[in-house]
């Protein structure tokens, strides 16, 4: 029997064209993509979670697929994060399975970059939201590609849900202008730079 028991899933695409500036020539893709499941540990202590972070990846999959699809295919992808939110049934660790199943098949589906996929979590309830934050594939020290994603569900977590989301988006921020170590200076050695 699964531990993976899925309520929903919901998708968002945001388009960013300016920020204040003008226009960009091609606009800032943002997706987040969710699924809410049934917290197989609500409400009580188990000692051994690598059962169900086993399980996740497989969801990991599905979501990064729906990501990919939804931003025009992995060639596309410059940016990614995680992120989850534990009811108030949960603890944070149940959320924290989420930084290797989401993460190795978020990875994977994009030919495995190198960079760290940055992540968030909370207990929170539903209707609550965390921002993701988003880096570069590739080198962590691409300043321009530090961004956030929106993840919320307006009907959960329930008391013994999690929220899982993936964001992935198309580039870096509109108008990013701070300096730091620009795209085409990418070694990809190390994921750093």
């Amino acid at each position: 029997m699964s531990l993976v028991k899925i309520r929903k899933f919901k998708l968002d695409v945001e388009q960013v064209l300016h920020e204040g500036g003008p226009v960009a020539a091609s606009p800032l893709r943002v997706a987040v993509a969710t699924a809410v499941v049934a917290n197989p540990y609500a409400g009580k202590y188990v000692e051994d979670l690598l059962p169900f972070m086993q399980e996740l990846r497989a969801l990991g999959a599905e979501l990064s697929d729906r990501l990919i699809t939804a931003l025009g295919g992995a060639d596309k992808v410059q940016a990614y994060g995680k992120g989850a939110i534990v009811g108030e049934d949960g603890e944070l660790e149940h959320g924290a399975v989420w930084h290797e199943a989401g993460g190795w098949a978020m990875r994977e589906a994009l030919g495995n970059p190198l960079a760290i996929v940055p992540a968030a979590k909370s207990i929170a309830g539903p209707g609550s939201r965390v921002m993701i934050p988003l880096g570069h594939i590739q080198a962590a020290y691409v300043r321009s590609h530090f961004g956030v994603a929106e993840m919320s569900v307006w009907d959960g977590p329930r008391r013994n849900e999690i929220a899982f989301g993936l964001a992935m988006a198309t580039g870096g921020r509109i108008h990013a202008r701070l300096g730091g170590l620009a795209i085409d200076q990418i070694k990809g050695e190390d994921g750093l730079r």
